[in-house]
């Protein structure tokens, strides 16, 4: 399989609504450099795509140290379950014949869809933009993923299944509009061992009923299956998109160290620095961790956060991906750090200890601890028979993952 000798990046700058040519990817050594175009320098609201790593200057521009690729980049690449099948469709190889392949970056960017996450998007040609977002209704990319998971991909439908999966994630997903709106649909599969999505819906309205900031959401019918929607946060409407950096960019690493040293005070000491202003940002993410853990959401990684970025500041975005994870027993630990002494304990304690780090003080964390808790042991119920929970799953999820015993523990 031949690899492309290089992508040309395209974006959509803050408040455009169509794409203008950036720059260029091209093979450096054991990675990828990256250069702006001289058309692209001379506009006169160009803007980097995260100064940090690409900063707006001519020449070459190779990866930070530990990087193939600068992660502002590949934030826009699919994760496991796009990858796996971009290489179904480029080898005709299925089932778990896919797993043993290993696709260059610059294939997987060119190859998947082009209504990806975030503002940016890559082509082949650097003065033709042609947009790879063949599409299908709900039920045919439904049943084509299905059929995917039993080692088959359907010809016709394997482009439009590709294009609909440009964004992160192991599990099977895909986009989908409804007139103007954009959704990311979340597909149950036959082998969850509880209700994924109906769980992820309940801790998505939870955490809006704590004052969480989140995206609307959803429960649809698909093939007689449940399918949660979430709608894009990175679309304002009008054709325009947003650029988003995920935690794991903010922190300059890749996947393997991501997933070793990732830190939420190392995350806040980045928004804090390249954010308009600083003020409550520290509860915000304080807030977002205190919930995690009430609901029992240990997925909490790099990638699971995110930042908007218009080429001076950092926004966060909307929390996302908020769903309660199974467990085996009462310990847990969370995905990043909680506080600077490298504690990932998932217990309240463990918040209050740390919040320091985060600008408040004990009392103001254990009021947030104890607010949260009072609104989700109120509301479970009747947020339950919104996602249409059934007894033997609300048996599961309250005090298995939810407001699990561990979470009150105390360290001393």
């Amino acid at each position: 399989m031949t690899s492309p000798s290089s992508v040309f990046v395209w974006a959509w700058l803050p408040g455009t609504p169509d794409p203008v040519v950036v720059g260029r990817i091209s093979a450096f050594e054991n990675g990828y450099q990256f250069a702006y175009g001289e058309s692209y320098l001379a506009r006169p609201n160009a803007i980097s795509l995260f100064t940090p790593e690409l900063p707006l200057q001519a020449g070459w521009i190779v990866p930070i140290d530990g990087l193939d690729m600068a992660g502002c980049l590949w934030d826009s690449s699919p994760d496991s379950w796009g990858q796996r099948l971009i290489i179904a469709r480029l080898t005709g190889l299925r089932g778990e014949a896919v797993d043993a392949v290993n696709l260059d970056k610059m294939t997987i960017l060119i190859e998947s869809g082009s209504n990806r996450i975030g503002a940016l998007d890559f082509q082949a040609s650097p003065t033709e933009y042609v947009p790879r977002t063949e599409t299908a209704t709900l039920d045919q990319l439904h049943a084509a993923a299905r059929d995917f998971q039993a080692g088959q991909l359907d010809p016709l439908l394997a482009r439009a299944l590709i294009d609909g999966t440009a964004v992160g994630g192991a599990r099977p997903k895909v986009l989908v509009a409804d007139g103007d709106v954009e959704y990311i649909a979340k597909f149950s599969t036959s082998t969850d061992p509880y209700p994924i999505v109906k769980a992820e819906a309940l801790g998505m309205e939870l955490a809006r009923r704590v004052g969480i900031d989140v995206p609307k959401t959803k429960i649809v019918q698909s093939l007689g299956c449940d399918v949660l929607l979430v709608e894009r946060f990175d679309r304002s409407g009008n054709g325009q998109r947003r650029m988003l950096i995920s935690g794991l960019t903010l922190l300059g690493f890749g996947d393997f160290l991501g997933a070793r040293y990732s830190s939420y005070p190392e995350i806040l000491d980045v928004l804090r620095t390249m954010a308009k202003s600083g003020k409550d940002l520290g509860r915000t993410l304080f807030e977002r961790i205190v919930f995690n853990i009430a609901i029992g959401n240990t997925d909490d990684h790099a990638r699971n956060h995110a930042a908007f970025w218009d080429g001076r500041n950092l926004t966060l975005t909307p929390a996302y991906d908020l769903c309660p994870c199974m467990r085996s027993g009462g310990e847990a630990v969370q995905a990043m750090d909680i506080g600077r002494d490298g504690t990932r304990f998932s217990r309240f304690d463990t918040c209050i200890v740390a919040a320091a780090d985060y600008g408040l003080d004990a009392k103001e964390a254990r009021s947030i601890v104890d607010r949260q808790v009072t609104i989700i042991k109120e509301d479970f119920d009747e947020v339950a028979d919104m996602v249409s929970l059934t007894a033997i799953d609300r048996a599961f999820l309250l005090r298995g993952p939810v407001l699990n015993d561990y979470a009150f523990a105390s360290s001393s």
